[in-house]
């Protein structure tokens, strides 16, 4: 199993405003999620879920993280199955049982402290990042990535509708396909 994240976050790391994207608006970053995570499993948060207004996100495994997973009764699509887990490691270990349906790359998706916790006990392996080169209020945040663990290789900017860029980190420790 391949653990990826992927984010878009702004020069000064912000992720999130009050449970919705910042105030950008970049289609083309739109479009990479919709056509990278498509027919994958995807782990979140419980924000991150309630930020789809209600909504299972098509032809996608959603595995959710939340305090309080039996609360929860979601009513998803056959196509896109929603489940409810109490912690990221249990998250993880579903969706390695669901890797030879789903393909080997699962997708971390948010909030900033599913990010920062797989970052912190070392099950990422590659981040897709798009970076905006310009700062946007918020209050959910991106952490750094440490340059020692994983190398840049794969770079694509895009000037409009503002300035970004496609970055692609691997761990260096780790052949992946």
């Amino acid at each position: 199993m391949i653990l990826t994240h992927i984010v878009a976050c702004a020069q000064n790391r912000t992720i999130g405003s009050h449970g919705t994207l910042p105030a950008w608006n970049i289609p083309e970053d739109m479009k990479f999620f919709r056509d990278t995570t498509k027919g994958h499993v995807m782990i979140m948060g419980r924000k991150t879920f309630e930020s789809f207004n209600g909504r299972a996100l098509p032809q996608r495994y959603h595995i959710v993280i939340t305090r309080y997973p039996s609360k929860y009764n979601f009513n998803a699509p056959e196509s896109s199955p929603v489940v409810f887990v109490s912690s990221l490691q249990e998250a993880i270990q579903h969706a390695d049982s669901l890797t030879k349906t789903w393909g080997e790359e699962v997708f971390i998706i948010g909030g900033g402290e599913i990010y920062k916790q797989s970052l912190e006990l070392d099950l990422t392996d590659k981040i897709y990042l798009t970076q905006i080169h310009q700062s946007f209020e918020g209050d959910t945040f991106y952490p750094s990535i440490n340059e020692n663990i994983f190398e840049l290789t794969d770079r694509r900017d895009v000037e409009n509708p503002i300035p970004f860029s496609f970055l692609t980190y691997k761990r260096k420790d780790k052949e992946l396909e």
